[in-house]
């Protein structure tokens, strides 16, 4: 079995009192990994590290930061099966998604925020009068830690930290406890390719003692977080009870749906599916909430049910597989719950709602894409984050009832409209409070461009030019080029 330590000043260095914790495949209940359980002074040691390093890697020329990820991305493709390989089993989900989006993803990260690294400029502002030179410019925050969520170790993790060291900060990355493996062993890429000692450190551990730490620390100058709202709380209340240190949010969601009923049917439910089934369901930015017109109501159903019963759930190295395991029981028995506390709150079950238990499922948490069809928006179900694979759906006399239902709620990342006429979809964009709006698409999320939520689904973006500027302060710098400079009149 693989065993991690923590990656701390470019080694591979014991965890305090020597304690590690195991890693399982959701799918099968193996064991996969033993791994470093960070204490508080083994995060403090990771800061330190990153803390010493900044000062030089902040003034590193932008060409050379820039060419030693592309360094570690050639290291990483090379290495691409034995990555997707361990990310499908420590996180539960299909071969054929890590192969085809995880994996890919993480390295158009390294590819992209790389380039726009070498690019970072600043500003001359006119000002009236012109009696100075007013010019701004960005410069890195310092050490940024980075606590990401299980469903995409390594896409999420290279959302943050390529922009971070592009920026020319230092990172402390630290990934969640139950999948943890494949943030560990990038420390191996990046020792490889060459990195200075101390830019980028990796921790393993809890987050209640690793991420706390983290979160605590007054040498942390940022945190960039993704996951649950009630931590995302956290993290803004330590900010303001250390150093306040800049918080970047990226928490949950409750994504609404909307077909039309001039939508092309078969292609809308399509679209449903893979937003509300994709990784299981566990994505923030799931369309979970769908609001169909009266119209196609009833086809879109029909279609919506038979090709959710027809979703492929099976044995994660399949090729075939189209979906894999909930991350682990805790998480099986809130989605369960969600789903049976519904139908007792009068919601009607039209697929779903059970738990696969034959081979060779039955050693994982496998839940069936589940549809339920509602009469009321105010439905527990309905307004709260379930993250499984469950999606409510209600059928809607017009668009604009369609509109205000999907706004009807504490989240606002993701929102999907299906429509035939450009009108209707324009009207949607200017309508839906959301950090991201897919029309005639679903999920469509690439680094190329910017990501993130409103309300109660963040603060700040990640991706895109946008998102590297996250990572970056900005100075205001004035020189006084005007007549001498007496505003008191005094006499020399």
């Amino acid at each position: 079995m693989k065993k991690l330590k923590l990656f701390i000043d470019n080694e591979w260095v014991e965890p305090e009192g020597g304690k590690y914790f195991t890693s399982y495949c959701p799918a099968t209940g193996e064991p996969l990994a033993e791994l470093a359980a960070a204490s508080a002074n083994d995060v403090n040691k990771a800061v330190q590290a990153a803390k010493r390093a900044f000062p030089a890697w902040s003034k590193t020329d932008g060409d050379v930061r820039a060419d030693l990820m592309l360094k570690a991305l050639s290291l990483f493709k090379a290495r691409i099966k034995e990555f997707a390989e361990w990310e499908a089993k420590d996180v539960g989900k299909p071969i054929k998604e890590t192969m085809g989006t995880d994996l890919p993803y993480a390295f158009r990260a390294m590819d992209y925020f790389s380039n726009l690294g070498r690019q970072i400029r600043g500003n001359v502002i006119p000002l009236p009068g012109r009696s100075a030179l007013c010019y701004e410019t960005y410069e890195p925050f310092g050490v940024v830690g980075s606590i990401i969520p299980w469903n995409f170790p390594l896409h999420i993790a290279t959302r943050t930290i390529c922009p971070a060291l592009s920026a020319g900060n230092t990172v402390v990355l630290k990934a969640s406890s139950l999948a943890p493996v494949t943030c560990s062993m990038m420390g191996e890429i990046f020792l490889e390719a060459g990195y200075p000692k101390g830019v980028i450190n990796i921790i393993s551990g809890s987050g209640s003692v690793a991420g706390e730490a983290m979160l605590r620390n007054n040498d942390v100058n940022m945190v960039s977080f993704t996951g649950s709202t009630e931590v995302g709380r956290r993290c803004l209340h330590s900010s303001a009870e250390t150093n306040l240190k800049k918080v970047l949010l990226e928490l949950g969601g409750k994504g609404p749906f909307i077909a039309d009923k001039d939508c092309l049917v078969s292609d809308a439910v399509n679209s449903l599916i893979i937003g509300f089934c994709f990784m299981q369901g566990e994505v923030c930015c799931a369309s979970t909430r769908a609001y169909v017109h009266k119209d196609i109501y009833d086809e879109f159903v029909e279609k919506l049910v038979a090709r959710c019963n027809a979703v492929k759930l099976g044995d994660i190295m399949d090729p075939e597989t189209q979906m894999g395991s909930l991350i682990d029981e805790n998480q099986f028995k809130q989605v369960d719950k969600y789903v049976k506390g519904a139908v007792a709150d009068g919601a009607k079950l039209l697929c779903g709602g059970f738990r696969e238990m034959d081979a060779p499922m039955d050693k994982g948490y496998f839940y069936r894409p589940t549809v339920l069809e509602v009469t009321s928006n105010d439905l527990t179900c309905v307004q709260e984050e379930i993250f499984g694979p469950v999606v409510t759906i209600k059928k809607i006399d017009s668009f604009d009832e369609a509109l205000e239902l999907s706004n009807d709620s504490v989240y606002g990342l993701g929102a999907t409209v299906w429509s035939e006429n450009y009108r209707t979809l324009l009207k949607a964009t200017e309508t839906f409070n959301a950090g991201i709006v897919w029309m005639n698409t679903n999920v469509m999320s690439k680094i190329e461009a910017s990501y993130g939520g409103n309300k109660l689904s963040g603060l700040g973006r990640e991706g895109g030019v946008v998102g590297l500027m996250e990572y970056l302060k900005c100075k205001n710098n004035v020189l006084y080029t005007g007549p001498k400079d007496n505003y008191y009149g005094f006499k020399d």
